[in-house]
């Protein structure tokens, strides 16, 4: 029972090392980044640190404590963005991507994978959020047009009152890439109250019932991102 608590830790500690693992596959200059990280936080650190009033002994080891946790600091910031970055590199491009992006949302976000499938394996997803509802779609844009307006159409017939964004991943005019899905998603802005959230959801159930189960594009599908953010965030 005493060893009970060392679990999480362990947990995390697995985590992180499968994150470098993954990170550094996809970025071969990943270790480099994070030594460079490191020296020049740390440089940074002590020099301020060092500017301090102070001196004698105390006032060094002072600094040099400054400069590792400044270097530290540093070298974290630098690997979760480059294994962000990394994460992002491998799984773009194939069926299922943005499901695995819309993940990382925080809590307060609830994110349906695939509610719509077409014969050509385009997707649409849905987010209920402080934005209202949201109908995310990857694939061809010409088809997800007709499919993203019917999604619309089902959606507002249940929640008439909750307002309906379309957003279509990829890196053309008037798309979103998928680096920056969540960001997009969260800047919509608040337009649904959190006491609202659980009566759109249950309207929702009604949508969700009534369809029949959208199969799984093929191919392989990429895993969630959501132990990415835990890990980057601590946890």
């Amino acid at each position: 029972m005493a060893k009970t608590p060392e679990a999480p830790k362990m947990k995390r500690r697995q985590q992180f090392a499968e994150t470098f693992k993954m990170a550094r596959r996809s970025d071969p200059r990943l270790v480099w980044w994070l030594l460079g990280a490191f020296v020049l936080g740390g440089v940074v650190g002590f020099g301020l640190f060092l500017l301090l009033p102070g001196s004698g002994t105390l006032h060094l080891v002072a600094a040099i404590i400054g400069g590792v946790m400044l270097g530290l600091l540093a070298t974290l910031i630098i690997f979760s963005r480059r294994a962000q970055a990394a994460a992002y590199a491998q799984i773009e491009g194939r069926p299922g991507a943005a499901a695995s992006a819309l993940t990382t949302l925080r809590r307060g976000w609830k994110s349906d994978p695939a509610i719509a499938l077409n014969k050509q394996q385009d997707i649409v997803h849905r987010v209920v959020g402080p934005p209202g509802i949201i109908l995310v779609g990857e694939g061809n844009p010409n088809r997800l047009k007709p499919l993203l307006a019917s999604e619309r159409r089902r959606h507002e017939r249940v929640a008439s009152d909750t307002p309906v964004h379309e957003v279509i991943v990829g890196d053309g005019e008037g798309q979103v890439p998928l680096q920056k899905l969540t960001k997009h998603v969260q800047k919509m802005g608040r337009q649904v109250k959190p006491a609202e959230m659980t009566d759109i959801l249950n309207r929702l159930k009604a949508i969700d019932a009534a369809r029949p189960v959208a199969p799984m594009p093929k191919g392989p599908v990429p895993t969630s991102m959501k132990g990415l953010r835990g890990q980057m965030r601590g946890r």
